[in-house]
């Protein structure tokens, strides 16, 4: 068989011996990409974070509309969907280091649009370089499955919520410095907004981000564990497993598992029920007296609760079951809408609501996502993930695109109860999901 192109970056010398017969060498490798994954998800989070919360009040500002607000994080989170699939396609073929460093070089690029966008007051500019901006988000939900390349089957659940978890500490102290931020840019005199200078603090973290997922996350994760998974059915005899990176390949594999459709159902649903009420919450508390610092304080209190407890999140998916972690993703979604609908004047609902929101996500993205892996084979497993960020992403921008003008014409509460009618699809197919499961165990 000729060599892959692709073989050289999996053999490199920072993994000596690391085989699927030799595990203190895969233990090794393991940690190293942990660690490499953690770092940049930290300063991932922090780019994403500092910029998104004050999205919707500088998109007030440039367009001069409240029901054109909700359309930044929107293109923000159309950009993440448009950006997914090509980026899981670069990543299965060239590995996930290449991909996640393309992902944060754009993110810097959008982040510099943002900017002139605001100095320019050009609400389409804007637009476009928080469509770019969204592509920090693709490389910080990737960088979960590259979490799950390596690990073992019954501790991936952790494995994905460990990353994901990492990404609480910069996106809890992105929100709180974005004030600052946009005040020390704006000090400046060169005439940016203070509302957009956040978004420069973003453009330089996500460099930074780049260039430490391009020099240290070696070798590549997904190379690695082709190559294991490679020798292992060389070992056994086995014929290897036929190519299936394409998008059709993807969907070929959704189709033809339940659990799979189930896990994209959960992931999608979720994503949208979270960016649909969290994109308007600032706007809803600005109009209620709130501050700039008491928004950042609020979608700081939000962004723990999606990340700060993920590895429980984790743990509960190994241990109970993915099934039993998204019902409670459902419960703790339709709770947090329910607070945040009746919050209206009270500023500490609101923020106990996001908190709760950000919970109710990480339990369905820890688990949709874990249940997702499980349930595709292994070739195909990058480009059903890639589908599956496509999906979730492309939800999320209509739900958020909405949201505006939901409020706009229904008001904020409303805006929560339609979210909530969302989550009836997840806990429909999750209940018989448990069903069947359960007359399965009876009869065997």
């Amino acid at each position: 068989m000729p060599k892959s192109a692709d073989a050289p970056d999996v053999a490199l010398p920072t993994a000596p011996g690391a085989t699927a017969h030799d595990p203190a060498g895969l233990a090794a490798l393991r940690r190293r990409t942990h660690a490499v994954l953690i770092v940049s998800q930290i300063l991932g989070g922090l780019g994403v974070a500092i910029g998104i919360a004050l999205a919707a009040v500088l998109a007030e500002e440039v367009s001069g509309s409240e029901g054109l607000a909700g359309l930044a994080s929107t293109a923000s989170v159309v950009g993440t969907a448009m950006l997914s699939l090509p980026l899981a396609t670069l990543m299965a073929a060239r590995g996930r280091r290449p991909g996640l460093t393309l992902a944060y070089l754009i993110a810097a690029v959008g982040g510099a649009i943002v900017v002139l966008g605001a100095v320019l007051d050009n609400f389409p500019l804007l637009l476009a370089g928080m469509a770019a901006f969204g592509a920090g988000s693709s490389a910080n939900l990737q960088a979960r499955f590259a979490a799950a390349d390596l690990a073992e089957p019954e501790r991936r659940a952790r494995a994905i919520s460990t990353v994901v978890w990492a990404t609480t500490i910069g996106a809890v102290l992105g929100p709180n410095i974005a004030a600052p931020a946009g005040r020390s840019v704006s000090a400046l005199g060169i005439g940016i907004p203070a509302t957009a200078g956040p978004y420069l603090w973003g453009s330089v973290i996500f460099l930074i981000a780049g260039a430490l997922v391009h020099l240290l996350l070696r070798p590549d994760p997904l190379l690695t564990a082709r190559a294991l998974a490679a020798a292992e059915s060389a070992a056994a005899g086995e014929r290897p497993a036929e190519d299936a990176r394409s998008l059709r390949a993807g969907v070929a594999a959704v189709r033809a598992s339940s659990h799979a459709r189930l896990a994209l159902v959960t992931i999608a649903g979720t994503h949208t029920v979270m960016v649909s009420i969290m994109v308007m919450t600032p706007v809803a508390l600005s109009h209620h007296g709130a501050g700039i610092d008491l928004i950042g304080l609020v979608i700081s209190g939000h962004i723990a609760g999606m990340y700060a407890l993920s590895p429980v999140m984790g743990w509960l998916a190994d241990r109970v079951g993915r099934l039993s972690v998204i019902l409670l993703s459902v419960a703790l979604l339709a709770c947090a809408a329910a607070l945040a609908g009746s919050a209206g004047a009270d500023h500490a609902q609101s923020a106990a609501a996001l908190l709760v929101l950000g919970l109710g996500w990480s339990a369905g993205l820890v688990a949709g996502s874990a249940l997702l892996t499980d349930s595709v084979p292994a070739p195909a497993r990058a480009a059903v993930q890639g589908l599956s960020d496509l999906t979730m992403n492309s939800a999320a921008g209509v739900g958020g695109a909405l949201s505006g003008l939901v409020v706009a014409q229904a008001g904020y509460g409303w805006l929560t109860a339609l979210a909530a009618v969302l989550l009836l699809p997840v806990a429909g197919l999750t209940l018989l999901g448990t069903l069947r499961r359960a007359a399965h165990d009876q009869r065997g």
